[in-house]
């Protein structure tokens, strides 16, 4: 080539990379990453900016490191946020602090807050360390392509277009088996399921348990596939929701941990330990308005826990069930007669089992035919009205907009204790002729 063209290929080059960023990346993507970032260096800064951002990531931050610092710097400033931040993303926070610091102190702030995701969020989940196929490929060059990045343990890789846009994916036995000179395009699935960078957590729980996948793929604002979420942090994930709706349901805290200051502990637990006070003198009420049955029968006092006992586990029950479908979305809202009804149900049948052996040992205790029946009829009423609750309570405060898991515990403790204890001692007041002497 003589030195009278090269201006003119130099000036073409250049105007590949402004006027076909996607096709550009492609070619440079093909190439070690460090003849990749020599030849932007050789262009027009506004030429290294188009081909960079069309990068693949994990392709991006290798030129980036390899690139001149000055370009470097400039690279990260005038290109699309999103494309800085996917990149800056994979770096180590040293390395991505002193990135940064030599940036100008507006730009630097805004890319921080983007790269900064919400702490229940999807990127917060998600593994930045991606390497996409281009749509255009073929597979010889997929699989060279795959050869380069060395990572072990891929299952199957995503397909994006020129845009960085998710096209689909290819699994690696697809890959492995395909003539090397066919389109990658021709052998590729499509995508089960996406989730966007700031979607909640809950949403990612969400869709593992709608779909059989090990990897959730992530996209940001603009569409562009930026990252995956991995089983392992998926099942994390689900973990984590349990755990905090484990917490909050007893009036805990969800940013209390085991070895968190007794301080923070007393004002995360006292207001719901106050509450459920309250909650205590009601039910305390209603056996304050059957004193006079007490007095005259003792033996009522005795077995007055075993009723609100037996509720108050059934209850628990149909709470843990209830709230686990509403977490893992089992269920919705819509489902409410089909859960409640099903939880009666539950407590009607388990109530007359337990209320027969309850009678059992009650009649070898007492002799008395007469309490036999009241235990066994109060048992049977709290235990369908422990199982209503149970299930209605967290579908309820769902429906008005709160978080079931915060006192759904505590409304369900009084509803068991005033249903068991009215049903007892309203029973024995009303059969106290049928009671009779108990045995000494």
């Amino acid at each position: 080539m003589s030195t009278e063209t090269l201006p003119a290929v130099a000036a073409l080059n250049q105007r590949f990379l402004l006027d076909f960023p996607g096709e550009a990346a492609r070619e440079l993507e093909a190439m070690p990453a460090q003849d990749a970032a020599s030849l932007l260096a050789t262009h027009a800064p506004r030429a290294a900016v188009r081909a960079w951002e069309a990068l693949a990531p994990d392709v991006a931050r290798e030129v980036l490191e390899l690139l001149p610092g000055a370009l470097a710097r400039h690279v990260l400033a005038e290109s699309e946020p999103a494309s800085s931040v996917a990149v800056l993303s994979q770096l180590e926070p040293e390395e991505r602090e002193a990135r940064l610091s030599g940036l100008d102190k507006e730009v630097a702030r805004e890319l921080r807050e983007l790269a900064a995701y919400p702490e229940n969020s999807a990127g917060r989940l998600m593994d930045t360390r991606v390497s996409p196929l281009r749509a255009g490929m073929t597979v010889g060059e997929a699989i060279e392509r795959l050869r380069a990045i060395r990572r072990r343990g891929l299952r199957e890789l995503y397909v994006v277009d020129d845009e960085g846009r998710l096209a689909g994916r290819v699994e690696m036995q697809d890959l492995a088996l395909a003539d090397h000179a066919r389109p990658v395009s021709e052998i590729q699935r499509g995508v089960v399921a996406v989730v966007r960078d700031l979607d909640p957590r809950e949403e990612v729980v969400e869709i593992l348990q709608r779909e059989p996948i090990t990897v959730l793929p992530v996209l940001n604002h603009a569409g562009r596939f930026i990252g995956v979420i991995r089983q392992a942090e998926l099942m994390a994930a689900v973990e984590e929701e349990s755990s905090q709706d484990m917490l909050t349901m007893v009036g805990a805290s969800p940013d209390e941990r085991a070895l968190s200051r007794p301080w923070f502990a007393v004002k995360k637990r006292l207001p719901w330990l106050q509450i459920n006070l309250l909650t205590a003198f009601l039910a305390a009420a209603v056996v304050g308005l059957f004193e006079g049955t007490i007095a005259k029968f003792t033996a009522l006092a005795v077995l007055l826990p075993v009723v609100a006992g037996q509720s108050g586990n059934a209850g628990a029950q149909a709470l843990a069930v209830t709230m686990r479908g509403l977490v893992l979305r089992e269920i919705s809202l819509r489902h409410w007669p089909k859960v409640v009804w099903k939880e009666a149900a539950v407590g009607m049948f388990n109530g007359l089992a337990v209320a027969l052996t309850t009678g059992i040992g009650v009649y070898f205790w007492s002799g008395s035919i007469g309490l036999v029946w009241v235990i066994a009829i109060s048992m049977v009423i709290s235990m369908i009205a422990a199982g209503l609750a149970g299930a209605a309570v967290p579908i309820l405060l769902r429906r008005f907009g709160q978080d079931p898991a915060t006192a759904s515990s505590i409304i369900l403790t009084t509803v068991t204790d005033v249903v068991g204890f009215f049903s007892f001692l309203g029973i024995a007041t009303l059969f106290a002729g049928m009671l009779g002497p108990m045995k000494g």
